[in-house]
C-alpha cells in the first residue's frame, strides 16, 4: 500500500495539469490534448481486455509489473516531448500501463493478505488512491506557482512520476499469487477457466458489472465533476469552501474507515454494497437541504449540510470499497480473477467517460434544487441494481460469498 500511494501521488502531481501542459505550455493545441486522451483510454481499453486473460494464465504478479513499467515509461516519455506523435506515443503508452494494471490490480491485493482481510485492504486502497491523487495536486499546485518556467517544472514533475511507478513495480513482481498449484490444476479441469462471456452469463457478475458503471457514473464521477460547479454555479459557493468540501470528502474517508471496519466486516457484502447509495442519496439530501435553507438560514445551518454531504457520501464509498472487489474475487472464482477484474475496469471507465457529460447537462438544464434531486434519482438506479443483485445472489446461493462462475 505504500508503493502504491507512491504511485498514486505521482499521477496527483501531473494528471490536473496534462491538457494544459500538452496544449499550451508546449503549444501543440487543443487537438494534441485531445489525441492524447483518446490514445490513453484507446489503449486502456485494449490493454485490459488482453490482460484479463493474461493475469489468469501468467499470474497477476507479472501483469501488473508489466503495467506498473508502462505507466513508468509512458510518463517518463512526456517528460522530453515537443512534438504531437511523441505525445500519442505517451498516451497509448499510459494507456497500456492502466489497462494491464487494473486488470491485474485485484489479484495482486489478494495476494498480499488473507481472505478474512481483503474488506478492509481494498477499502485501505480505495482511501490511498484519494488521498496520494490530492496530495500530489497540493504538491504541484505549490511547485507550479513560484514557478518561473512551469514548462520546465512538469517536466520535472512527469519525471517525478516515472520515478513514482518504479517501486510499485517492484513490490508487484514480489507478490505470488496463493495456492498456485491449485489454480493451475483448476484450470486445465476447466480448459483455462471461465471466459468473459461465461462470466456475463452468470446473472449475479452481469449485475456486480452493471453496478460498477452505475456507481461511476452517479456517484464517484458527480462528486468529482458535477457537485463542485453546482455548488459555485447555482449556489454562489465561493471556491474556497468548494475545496473545503471536497478536502472534507477526502479526509472523512481517512477518519470514517478505522471507525467502520468492524462494522462492515459484520455487514453481507452484498448489503454493505447496496447501502452505498443509500448513503449516497442521504448525501444528496444534505445538500438539497442546503439548498432549501437558502440565505435565510444561518451559515453555520447551510455549510454544516455541505460539509455532512461531504462526510455522508464518504461514508457510502467505503461500502463501496469494502464489498465490491471482495464480491468481484469470490465470484469470478481463482481461475477468472483477471478477466473478471478488466471487466470491472471497463464498466468502471465507461461510467468515468459519461458521468461527467450526463451531470453537467443535468446542472445546465435544472436549477439547483431540481439538480440535487436529479443526483438522489441517480443514486437510487443504483440501489436498484444493487438491491437486484442481492435479491439474485440470495437465490443463488451466491449471497455470503460462495463463487457464482463455479
Amino acid at each position: 500500500m505504500g508503493c502504491l500511494l507512491l504511485s498514486t501521488l505521482g499521477n496527483g502531481l501531473c494528471f490536473p495539469f496534462t491538457s494544459i501542459y500538452i496544449s499550451e505550455l508546449l503549444g501543440l493545441g487543443s487537438r494534441a490534448a485531445g489525441g492524447y486522451f483518446i490514445a490513453m483510454a484507446a489503449a486502456s481499453f485494449a490493454a485490459a481486455l488482453l490482460g484479463g486473460p493474461l493475469a489468469d494464465r501468467a499470474g497477476p504478479h507479472r501483469v501488473g509489473a508489466l503495467g506498473a513499467a508502462a505507466l513508468a515509461v509512458g510518463y517518463g516519455m512526456l517528460a522530453p516531448v515537443d512534438a504531437v506523435v511523441p505525445v500519442l506515443l505517451s498516451g497509448a503508452c499510459v494507456g497500456v500501463g492502466f489497462g494491464l494494471f487494473y486488470a491485474s490490480i485485484v489479484g495482486v491485493v489478494d495476494a498480499a493478505v488473507p481472505e478474512s482481510g481483503r474488506r478492509t485492504a481494498f477499502s485501505v486502497r480505495h482511501i490511498v488512491n484519494n488521498v496520494g491523487i490530492g496530495a500530489g495536486s497540493v504538491v504541484a499546485g505549490l511547485a507550479l506557482s513560484g514557478a518561473e518556467a512551469p514548462v520546465g517544472t512538469l517536466r520535472w514533475l512527469y519525471v517525478a512520476n516515472a520515478a513514482a511507478a518504479v517501486p510499485l513495480l517492484v513490490a508487484i513482481w514480489a507478490m505470488r499469487p496463493r495456492k498456485s498449484a491449485q489454480v493451475r490444476e483448476e484450470k486445465d479441469e476447466q480448459g483455462g477457466g471461465p471466459t468473459y462471456r461465461t462470466l456475463l452469463r452468470a446473472r449475479p457478475m452481469a449485475l456486480l458489472v452493471l453496478a460498477q458503471a452505475l456507481f461511476a457514473i452517479v456517484g464517484f464521477t458527480q462528486i468529482e465533476a458535477t457537485v463542485p460547479l453546482l455548488l459555485h454555479d447555482h449556489m454562489d459557493i465561493t471556491l474556497g469552501w468548494v475545496s473545503v468540501v471536497v478536502a472534507a470528502n477526502s479526509f472523512a474517508l481517512v477518519a470514517l474507515q478505522p471507525l467502520l471496519r468492524r462494522r462492515l466486516e459484520r455487514l453481507p457484502e452484498t448489503v454493505a454494497l447496496a447501502a452505498g447509495p443509500v448513503l449516497w442519496v442521504a448525501a444528496f439530501g444534505c445538500g438539497l437541504g442546503a439548498v432549501l435553507a437558502g440565505d435565510a438560514a444561518s451559515s453555520l445551518v447551510r455549510y454544516g449540510l455541505l460539509l455532512a454531504f461531504a462526510v455522508v457520501f464518504a461514508a457510502g464509498e467505503l461500502m463501496y470499497s469494502s464489498a465490491f472487489y471482495p464480491l468481484l474475487l469470490r465470484w469470478s472464482g481463482e481461475t477468472a480473477v483477471g478477466r473478471a477484474s478488466a471487466l470491472a475496469s471497463l464498466a468502471w471507465n465507461l461510467g468515468t467517460a459519461s458521468g461527467p457529460p450526463i451531470g453537467l447537462f443535468v446542472i445546465v438544464h435544472a436549477s439547483a434544487t431540481g439538480s440535487w434531486v436529479a443526483l438522489a434519482v441517480g443514486a437510487v438506479a443504483a440501489f436498484a441494481v444493487a438491491g437486484a443483485l442481492h435479491h439474485r445472489a440470495a437465490q443463488d446461493g451466491t449471497a455470503d460469498g460462495r463463487a457464482a462462475g463455479g
